[in-house]
């Protein structure tokens, strides 16, 4: 016999022993409770329970615990809200490109191995008025569904957490200048925008980033201008309110996917955003596509 079939064997044993030793003086105890002033017929009839038969009635009484524990059904979590993504490339006006990316082409679609669950879409525009110089945008949307997972949680909770390390992630962008974060209104559940400069050698980049969150899905939007060979700068908050204006679209657009055609969820959840640090990826994109662009 192994050392630690020896050592269940005994620790099952002294087990046994316990549970006879709190029989035993739960039977006793009883005995106690109907030997005090209590009626002769009751004080018979009340220990009279307890002979011979206690060991038993307590079995029954805890195996019919049991199964009623084993019979009832598992925790389970709310359902996720919404259940689908709208096309990333589709997700704004063909008036809001305009506005936005004025000289560019049709949306790139971003590849992903699951639609349903990660989609994105960028564009970018380089108005090139020669010895004037130029003026460049970039705009990037991408959305994330979580589903509701018995061990991780509930959809919306999820979104919660990636909105706010999608918001870190913005906030922490290497080398940024002048940051300051906003809340945002009238935008799904919850919504903030990310502002602030970058300078580049082909010059000053204003990036704004918008993170929503509506229900289950999260929205992010990057949206990137700069005035390049002595072009002016664009004015930061002409930017800021066109990225906010196309925030509010895209979530619009995943609701409406789902059925709804509210910006906002219809039964929002109330989670406190948060800010914090984490290094951001998203900053170096817009510089090097200027610097294609401006080549």
């Amino acid at each position: 016999m192994s050392e630690g079939t020896m050592q269940l064997r005994a620790q099952r044993d002294q087990r046994d022993k316990r549970e006879q030793r709190e029989r035993k003086a739960s039977r006793l105890t009883r005995v106690v409770v109907c030997a005090a002033a209590v009626p002769a017929v009751l004080v018979v009839a009340g220990c009279s329970s307890d002979s011979g038969s206690g060991d038993g009635k307590d079995k029954a009484a805890a195996e019919k615990s049991a199964a009623s524990n084993s019979a009832s059904p598992s925790p389970t979590v709310r359902a996720a809200a919404y259940a689908k993504l709208p096309e990333p490339c589709s997700v704004l006006s063909k008036k809001s490109l305009e506005d936005l990316v004025p000289k560019g082409d049709s949306g790139k679609e971003g590849a992903s191995n699951d639609t349903a669950t990660r989609v994105s879409c960028s564009w970018d525009s380089l108005d090139d008025n020669g010895v004037k110089g130029s003026q460049f945008r970039w705009l990037s949307v991408s959305m994330l569904r979580f589903e509701s997972d018995e061990t991780r949680g509930a959809g919306d909770e999820l979104a919660h957490d990636y909105y706010t390390k999608q918001l870190k992630d913005a906030q922490s962008a290497e080398g940024a200048k002048s940051l300051k974060t906003a809340p945002v209104s009238g935008t799904g559940d919850e919504a903030s925008v990310v502002r602030y400069d970058l300078k580049k050698k082909e010059g000053t980049f204003k990036q704004q980033t918008v993170v929503a969150r509506v229900e289950n899905v999260v929205v992010t939007l990057d949206y990137n201008g700069a005035g390049l060979a002595g072009e002016k700068t664009p004015d930061t908050d002409d930017l800021v309110k066109d990225a906010q204006k196309a925030a509010k679209e895209a979530v619009a657009a995943v609701t409406k996917a789902n059925g709804s055609g509210s910006g906002a969820s219809a039964s929002p959840s109330k989670k406190p955003s948060s800010k914090a640090s984490t290094p951001s990826s998203k900053a170096s994109k817009p510089s090097s596509k200027a610097s294609s662009k401006s080549d």
